[in-house]
């Protein structure tokens, strides 16, 4: 890496329940003209997948580069496990992920970088009333989830941007998305013309474009952008049979309410990122920062007769639309401008991607299922026919799904394996599990997916064993004492 770009600046914007359909180059009815400027002046991952289909295991894996299995956060953490004020029956665990046990993490790494490091928003794969290590600047969501108004926050100290010690409990007036980005532009505004000459990370991680979306939950000015639109693009289809239909029965009475609502919530984001990119640029620090933009996990609102995610159903799903998530990268100079990477990346690859663009040193993880795509990234790493085996592991609970040159397997402890070819069938609507003429297909993917899970697991942590059912977990992961295995 040239040594003028060392160490640069890292923006990494994070939304909730974003399908990678969501961006205006697959689905024109959104008004997103910010994140379009990014995809022009930056390189777009349209393949790019989340450890999980849910959102705490998603994020962790994000984190730490570890599958579900390796760190032991198999569903989304239930309130009553996060917040003293979430349930008067239950107090706060005080062992329930303060940190990820065993297991490094982005803000880590960069921290002990000299990085100085920052998270606004939603965490949600822990308790978030103090800082998870690395940071130094915290404003979070005490939950993970909720109304975009009097949304329940962890106070902090104006003068420092960390909590106040005992942690207060507030709630936070303003529409949660602006509030959010007001925060991240506090931390940005203590670098350099603050006095801190410190290369900076910032974690801005928005609830949107999560529901509730009906009623005032967004903004006038950003539901009116869809007033005219019938949404033309998204899907129609009947309900899937495995579709859990009563989770969105106020979303489905009113489908054009519910998708204003929903891209009011990703523009509301959109204008949010052009507020951060004006500040780094008016400051002169957007050239040497790179801005990486993506969401926990995906989402289908009508895709594959579904709305929601990974337990949008029952049994738990790894449809496309659940599993593929937006990812753009902009670094102007050093990552291409206007290119498209159709090759297949996971997630879990973000925390070795980050350390070889900051040259920080990563801690030695046996576990860490992902490898670096930061060549791809700078443009050195041209596709070639290894890319036909470039592998994508999920899993959810007890469940488990590989992908490799174009095909899909998905196993469940309990319940149907599904098969499908990718190249010939995109939309995954004809299951092959069953046809003999696929069954070497099937034998060879059980085989190497029972195989990479062996390597890269827990036994104690494992998802193979737990009743994880898409309702939420409320006990923390095992903490294996030593190597973390």
């Amino acid at each position: 890496m040239p040594a003028e770009t060392a160490r640069p600046n890292v923006l990494l914007l994070v939304t909730d329940d974003q399908g990678s359909w969501a961006l205006r180059t697959r689905t024109p009815e959104l008004h997103t003209p910010t994140l379009d400027r990014l995809q022009r002046e930056g390189t777009t991952l349209p393949q790019f997948y989340c450890a999980s289909p849910v959102c705490s295991p998603a994020r962790a894996s994000m984190m730490t580069g570890r599958m579900p299995s390796a760190h032991g956060i198999h569903d989304w953490i239930l309130p009553e496990a996060l917040a003293r004020t979430a349930s008067p029956r239950r107090p706060l665990d005080p062992d329930f992920l303060a940190d990820l046990p065993g297991a490094d993490t982005i803000a880590a790494m960069l921290s002990r970088d000299g990085y100085r490091c920052g998270m606004v928003g939603k965490w949600h794969v822990g308790s978030s009333d103090a800082p998870a290590p690395g940071f130094d600047y915290w404003y979070a969501h005490q939950l993970g989830g909720g109304s975009y108004y009097g949304a329940p926050i962890w106070e902090q100290d104006p003068a420092t941007g960390v909590p106040a010690v005992p942690a207060q409990s507030g709630s936070e007036p303003r529409y949660l998305t602006d509030a959010l980005t007001e925060r991240g532009l506090d931390f940005l505004g203590r670098g350099p013309s603050g006095g801190d000459e410190r290369p900076f990370f910032l974690q801005v991680n928005w609830t949107a474009p999560h529901d509730p979306w009906l009623g005032q939950e967004h903004p006038g000015e950003l539901r009116d952008l869809y007033r005219d639109t019938d949404f033309p693009s998204i899907p129609q289809l009947p309900d899937h049979p495995w579709f859990v239909r009563e989770n969105f029965a106020g979303p489905l009475a009113n489908r054009h309410e519910a998708l204003a609502g929903y891209g009011a919530a990703v523009s509301g984001v959109d204008r949010s990122v052009a507020q951060l990119l004006a500040h780094l640029e008016q400051t002169g620090e957007l050239a040497r920062t790179v801005v990486l933009f993506t969401s926990d996990n995906g989402f289908s609102c009508g895709h594959h007769g579904v709305w929601g995610k990974g337990n949008a159903t029952w049994p738990l799903n790894f449809w496309e639309p659940s599993i593929t998530v937006p990812f753009i990268a902009r670094w102007p100079g050093v990552i291409p401008a206007g290119h498209v990477d159709q090759r297949p990346t996971s997630a879990t690859s973000l925390y070795e991607t980050l350390a070889e663009l900051t040259g920080a040193m990563p801690a030695p993880d046996p576990l860490r299922a992902g490898r670096s795509f930061a060549p791809r990234l700078l443009g050195a790493d041209l596709p070639t026919e290894a890319d036909d085996r470039i592998v994508i592991h999920d899993e959810y609970g007890a469940a488990r799904m590989i992908r490799t040159d174009g095909w899909k397997l998905v196993l469940r402890r309990e319940g149907p394996v599904e098969l499908y070819d990718l190249e010939a069938d995109p939309l995954e609507d004809s299951d092959r599990s069953g046809d003999p003429a696929s069954a070497a297909r099937r034998r060879d993917l059980t085989d190497a997916m029972t195989s990479w899970f062996a390597d890269h697991e827990v036994a104690a942590l494992s998802g193979w064993s737990t009743g994880t059912d898409g309702a939420g977990q409320s006990t923390p992961p095992r903490i294996i004492p030593g190597s973390g295995r």
